[in-house]
């Protein structure tokens, strides 16, 4: 795995790309002092696993993965001394989190969730490699109009015009329809290329939403656009999706 670590100390840099040299699978491919640094060598790197410190001066944790926007993600270990910031590092859907001062045992713990979460997405990957494959080779396949989604032993069908919009959920999805919410495993990109593209459109690297259900674009600061839904649910769009999706709705 390709790692990189970012911390403004240099000291606590040394102590994780010492423990980190003790296993040949994990290869340190850069270090950042700064959260500013860190967004630039990410996406110039493009690492499968950051050990990302919370409290930076300037742009701090939580900034630089909201800055990032990449598809796929790294995995994100947060190493920090304040422990208040533990919840919010799993709302962003953080691998783990590691309190300073941690231990060899602790930290070894934190790798082994990182290989597991990192093989399960190579299998993933691989299956939408096949996915993919198999729709080049029929592209007179007619798109998904339901989903079959496994609950308490039952199997649920939902239609995709039932769908107001999806979002990712770790390793799967979570289907939001008339209120109710429905999880399946799968990732994104896979159930966006089962969608009718002229109904839906992926908004976020994390959200994809059904045209119709959009009642109206809110601008925000810095060229963001808030999407309100009908229901009033509000999903926040990327800048790069802002004018695919403004160039499909009708004026």
């Amino acid at each position: 795995m390709k790692v990189l670590i970012v911390d403004d100390e240099p000291l606590a840099r040394e102590v994780i790309a010492g423990l980190l040299a003790r296993h040949e699978d994990m290869e340190v491919v850069g270090q950042a002092g700064s959260g500013e640094d860190a967004i630039e060598l990410i996406r110039a790197k493009q690492p499968d696993l950051v050990f990302l410190d919370v409290q930076m001066p300037g742009c701090d944790g939580f900034e630089v993965v909201r800055a990032l926007e990449l598809d796929p993600m790294p995995q994100i270990v947060f190493a920090t001394a304040f422990d208040e910031h533990a919840l919010r590092a799993f709302e962003v859907h953080a691998v783990d989190y590691l309190l300073k001062p941690f231990s060899d045992e602790r930290f070894e713990q934190s790798l082994a969730r990182a290989r597991a979460v990192h093989a399960a997405s190579k299998r993933s990957e691989l299956a939408e490699r096949l996915m993919e494959l198999v729709a080049s080779s029929d592209v007179g396949r007619p798109r998904e109009q339901r989903f079959a989604i496994k609950s308490g032993g039952a199997v649920y069908f939902l239609d995709a015009e039932e769908i107001d919009w999806i979002e990712a959920a770790n390793n799967s999805v979570r289907f939001h329809a008339g209120g109710k919410r429905h999880l399946m495993r799968a990732t994104i990109r896979s159930v966006e290329e089962q969608l009718d593209e002229q109904a839906f459109a992926r908004i976020h690297r994390s959200t994809i939403v059904r045209l119709d259900r959009i009642r109206k674009l809110v601008p925000q600061e810095h060229g963001d656009y808030l999407v309100v839904l009908r229901d009033g649910t509000e999903l926040r769009m990327s800048r790069r999706r802002r004018e695919e999706l403004r160039a499909r709705l009708p004026c």
